[in-house]
């Protein structure tokens, strides 16, 4: 699936290739935390089919599975927008769900760090919900 997307300020663009199968929800404290939500949705893509314009910041974290996680943003709006790894786990880049376009169309297919997620998350369909505020 041909996809494309950006910061929230437009500063950093990318275009990339993706399989539809390889999009999941973290649950870890990270996702939370960065995220300031119970979860977060990544799409996995190869070095090769991801095509960034603009320039990025990078910081390093230590996740809580122990591996080096590089995460990536907008220097300009904060964005939240890729994560990698370190050596050949720089190759595989997870893009954030939230800057995707055609995120309507990228629907998870898997959960991880799920002993992390909240226990009300299952109830959230039964809130009064509204088509807009």
């Amino acid at each position: 699936m041909h996809i494309t997307g950006g910061c929230h300020c437009g500063h950093v663009t990318y275009e990339a290739e993706l399989d539809p199968q390889r999009v999941a929800i973290c649950h870890c404290s990270d996702c939370q935390k960065l995220t300031g939500s119970p979860f977060r949705v990544t799409a996995v893509v190869p070095d090769s089919d991801l095509k960034v314009t603009g320039e990025p910041r990078m910081y390093k974290r230590v996740a809580d599975s122990g591996r080096v996680r590089q995460q990536y943003f907008c220097p300009e709006c904060g964005s939240q927008l890729f994560v990698n790894g370190e050596g050949e786990a720089s190759k595989i880049w997870g893009v954030r769900w939230g800057s995707i376009d055609q995120r309507m169309d990228v629907k998870p297919q898997r959960q991880v760090w799920c002993r992390s997620a909240p226990a009300w998350l299952s109830e959230i369909a039964e809130l009064p919900a509204r088509e807009k505020d």
